[in-house]
């Protein structure tokens, strides 16, 4: 029979320290702990004092330095790629960025009205056959306007340093990449007589899918400083950018217009002229 515990004899197992309790070493916290030295407490507060200025100062640099812009990657069209290393260089060195005004980029977004803007009264009028021309790309290849006969051509005047030109760029660029190549053709014309790095910097910074043409003039312009207009650009009587032509299958002038456009809107006017045919 096992024997009955005495009942004043405490229980083992019970009201005993954890071990690893124990070997805690105790802080001393308590109101009968030892005060720091005067030089301690010299030092602590210089070290609060020396990391407030480095936390205030961070702020400061942060609030104070803008944001680095996200690097612009681009791939080298196609049609630059024939661009010799000491034009590509020219090219990288007139530094392009897209200039920018409050006003730029306000209705490619707008929808197609009943009602479209006549064609431009200060422009070639439609049903005018379109001057010819033979120019050259920023790399040498030679574009004429009679090696589109049959298609609908979107012509634009441009000049990089222009801020409304720069926010139409990528949607003229996407415009041509979504209709067929066999029915309409894009060409940009450059109107201010630019070098060929400052074009050829354009185009490849737009990554655009259509050749971007020069028209030499008597006094060249830059993307750091205007130039004059090319012979060309004075045949289409351009006096602003950018401006557009919209040019039927027989290279007559469908529609004209000057300043930026909605895309729904050049893309009616494209298909328009392509529906007119060549005759």
């Amino acid at each position: 029979m096992s024997q009955a515990s005495d009942p004043h004899e405490p229980v083992r197992g019970l009201g005993r320290r954890h071990p690893a309790k124990e070997a805690l070493p105790s802080l001393p916290l308590g109101p009968g702990r030892p005060g720091l030295s005067r030089q301690s407490r010299r030092m602590l507060g210089l070290l609060v004092a020396v990391l407030m200025l480095v936390v205030v100062g961070l702020g400061i640099v942060l609030a104070t330095d803008p944001p680095a812009a996200p690097l612009h990657v681009v791939t080298i069209p196609l049609a630059d790629r024939d661009a010799s290393p000491t034009l590509l260089r020219a090219a990288e060195a007139v530094g392009f960025e897209p200039h920018s005004e409050t006003d730029a980029g306000a209705i490619e977004s707008n929808p197609l009205t009943a009602t479209n803007p006549p064609s431009a009264s200060s422009l070639l009028a439609p049903g005018t056959l379109a001057p010819a021309f033979a120019l050259r790309t920023p790399t040498g290849a030679r574009v004429t306007l009679s090696q589109f006969h049959g298609k609908a051509v979107l012509l634009e005047f441009f000049a990089t340093w222009c801020p409304h030109c720069d926010t139409e760029a990528p949607h003229l660029a996407a415009l041509a990449r979504g209709l067929p190549t066999g029915r309409y053709a894009f060409v940009g014309v450059d109107a201010d007589g630019e070098t060929a790095p400052s074009v050829l910097a354009y185009h490849i910074y737009f990554e655009l899918p259509f050749p971007a043409l020069l028209d030499p003039s008597r006094r060249p312009g830059s993307y750091a400083a205007a130039g004059s207009a090319g012979p060309v650009t004075r045949a289409y009587r351009i006096s602003s950018y950018p401006s557009f032509y919209v040019l039927d299958g027989a290279g007559r002038v469908s529609w004209a217009a000057a300043g930026e456009q909605p895309d729904l809107l050049l893309r009616h006017e494209l298909e328009r002229a392509a529906g007119s045919g060549a005759g």
